[in-house]
């Protein structure tokens, strides 16, 4: 007997999904009529010429990429230290990683500023360089939640305890171990984290505007204020950036981890153990 069709079930996703994919259509076809009576990438092309566009793209994406660095430095070993040595702190750090999505932007770099102003100890604020600086480190803040949460999970997906037993072993220090066994074995983990840090980071706004950075975040909204067609254009290209992200997340969050246990030849000894 064959099963009856879900009507209704289908109904609801083609709704939910032309409630998205409409507005996308129309912002699109939008952004092709900057030339009167015409559909042209001009919008597109206006864009790119801007050597303004080019320079608050650049920066955004050195600072997401500093963001993604910090962020895996900090929180692989983190995550890797409380799995295997205090696992009962483990929802005491997962509820400390989910402070950034409590507290608002807007009081996190006011808190900076105050923090690190010019009548701090450390008065970052007051040179171009300390400023990006605190851009990164919000960033990274930003990001905690979406980055645990990945890496945990995929350390949760292989035996640590095990690995860590075996690489020391071997010799290997604990430094060693997170960097040439841990590392690779979550590199999908990590990867999946790393492109949504991206993608939070590139569109931030609250942090990067107050703090009068010239990111992406405030010139979307400035060509919005000073533009009609050229926004949509960006939106555009901003919404297919974040597609490709997370298909690229997609892809490395189904890989396997890998199957190489450690980068060095373990002894003879244990080569013929295994066989």
């Amino acid at each position: 007997m064959s099963r009856r069709f879900p009507i209704l079930s289908a109904l609801i996703a083609l709704i939910g999904a032309a409630f998205f994919i409409v507005p996308l259509i129309a912002t699109f076809n939008f952004s092709l009529r900057m030339k009167r009576g015409e559909l042209s990438f001009e919008a597109y092309r206006s864009v790119f010429d801007s050597d303004v566009f080019l320079g608050v793209l650049g920066f955004s994406a050195t600072a997401s990429l500093m963001a993604i660095l910090m962020g895996v430095l900090i929180v692989v070993p983190t995550a890797y230290w409380v799995r295997l040595r205090v696992p009962r702190a483990r929802p005491v750090i997962e509820f400390l990683s989910l402070m950034p999505l409590i507290i608002p932007p807007v009081v996190l770099v006011f808190g900076y500023v105050r923090l690190y102003g010019s009548s701090s100890i450390l008065p970052l604020t007051m040179t171009e360089a300390g400023t990006n600086v605190l851009l990164v480190i919000g960033y990274v803040v930003l990001s905690v939640p979406y980055m645990y949460r990945a890496v945990d999970n995929g350390m949760a997906a292989i035996d640590i305890a095990t690995l860590t037993e075996a690489a020391e072993s071997l010799g290997a220090s604990r430094l060693r171990t997170i960097v040439f066994v841990i590392f690779p074995n979550i590199r999908s983990a990590i990867m999946s984290g790393a492109f949504l840090t991206f993608s939070i980071s590139l569109g931030e706004f609250v942090i990067t505007s107050l703090l009068n950075r010239p990111a992406f975040g405030p010139y979307l909204v400035q060509m919005g204020q000073d533009f009609a067609y050229q926004p949509a254009a960006l939106a555009i290209m901003a919404f297919a950036f974040t597609w490709i992200c997370m298909v690229l997340m997609e892809a490395f969050a189904t890989r396997k981890p890998g199957q190489r246990l450690l980068p060095w030849r373990a002894p003879r000894s244990v080569t013929k153990a295994k066989s």
